[in-house]
């Protein structure tokens, strides 16, 4: 029997995505390639592909998931299975300076970026932004990874110098003009099976490394799973958002043959929005979710499951 493959690398992040399918009665199978084989004399079963590969599957062990991951998708796509999210997807998924040229040739601005490898390369990029601030993150990240905020190049030389830089996997930082948003928050767009969800305020008034799920630790931080009640939540759904920013964004996704992802953006005082990440390992927030009756994962799982029925039903019934 045909059914849906989910491929990922972090069970607490899939678990909420595979209750929706149990709910919906779509049979599925998970593929948790963290490690494993690929015999390429052999051929994929049938069925549809989704991939949940995270680009920060390196912070929980993972160090190699995303490469096997991309050579399974391959290895998918040569066979001509129906893969959403494939190679496309984690290509722009594991490298934000892709992300940023894939943007930019759909007319969406992004924030002003260079990309170092090396220590001095990385001080010596930051002087182009004398007298502004900047900050700094990985090019590889996820989870806003390696994220700081600098206000002069002679603290990130200290910051650089010192023991607590991080190293991004690939060896490459970036560093990025600073978009202070007035309001301290950021929007982030999500997107399933290609079309326009809903938008999520966050707030960013405590730091850069915020992530909308319900389990996810980045340090000593917890992103915010529901069990304190705030006066201002972290994370709120925007009624009837509306933005002609999205009709971009759109382009983009179907141009890298993405179908699920959550795109984020930041509102300087003049209103002008920059566009600075594309994750296509999305994740929702229950608490925000429950309040405005929105759920992106039920999204989701309807989407998989029209799928699969599209591509094995009607062609049995066929």
């Amino acid at each position: 029997m045909s059914k849906v493959y989910v491929i990922h690398e972090n069970s607490e992040w899939t678990i909420h995505l595979t209750k929706r399918l149990e709910e919906l009665g779509v049979p599925y199978e998970e593929w948790h390639l963290d490690e494993g084989t690929l015999d390429l004399s052999t051929e994929p079963p049938e069925g549809i592909f989704y991939s949940r590969m995270s680009a920060s599957s390196h912070t929980r062990d993972h160090r190699f998931a995303a490469e096997f991951t991309g050579q399974v998708l391959a290895w998918l796509e040569a066979h001509g299975r129906t893969v959403l999210n494939g190679t496309s997807a984690l290509k722009l998924e594991v490298s934000k300076v892709i992300q940023y040229l894939e943007l930019n040739k759909y007319g969406v601005k992004t924030p002003k970026t260079i990309a170092a490898v090396g220590k001095q390369n990385i001080i010596k990029a930051a002087k182009s932004f004398a007298g502004q601030s900047f900050i700094t993150k990985h090019n590889r990240a996820g989870k806003g990874l390696g994220v700081q905020l600098f206000h002069s190049v002679e603290a990130l030389k200290a910051y650089v110098e010192g023991p607590a830089f991080e190293e991004p996997v690939d060896g490459i930082t970036l560093i990025q003009e600073y978009i202070q948003s007035p309001e301290s928050s950021i929007t982030r767009c999500e997107f399933v099976g290609g079309n326009f969800v809903y938008a999520v305020k966050v707030d960013t008034s405590e730091g850069f490394e915020l992530c909308p799920a319900d389990a996810c630790k980045i340090g000593d931080l917890f992103c915010p799973v529901g069990e304190e009640v705030e006066e201002k939540p972290k994370f709120q759904i925007i009624e009837g958002f509306e933005d002609e920013i999205l009709e971009k964004y759109k382009k983009v996704l179907a141009g890298n043959n993405i179908h699920v992802a959550g795109i984020e953006f930041i509102r300087n005082a003049e209103g002008e929005i920059f566009t600075y990440d594309i994750n296509t390992n999305t994740n929702y927030n229950s608490d925000a979710e429950a309040k405005a009756e929105k759920y992106g994962m039920l999204e989701l799982a309807l989407f998989l499951k029209k799928t699969l029925e599209e591509k094995y039903v009607t062609t049995a019934t066929a």
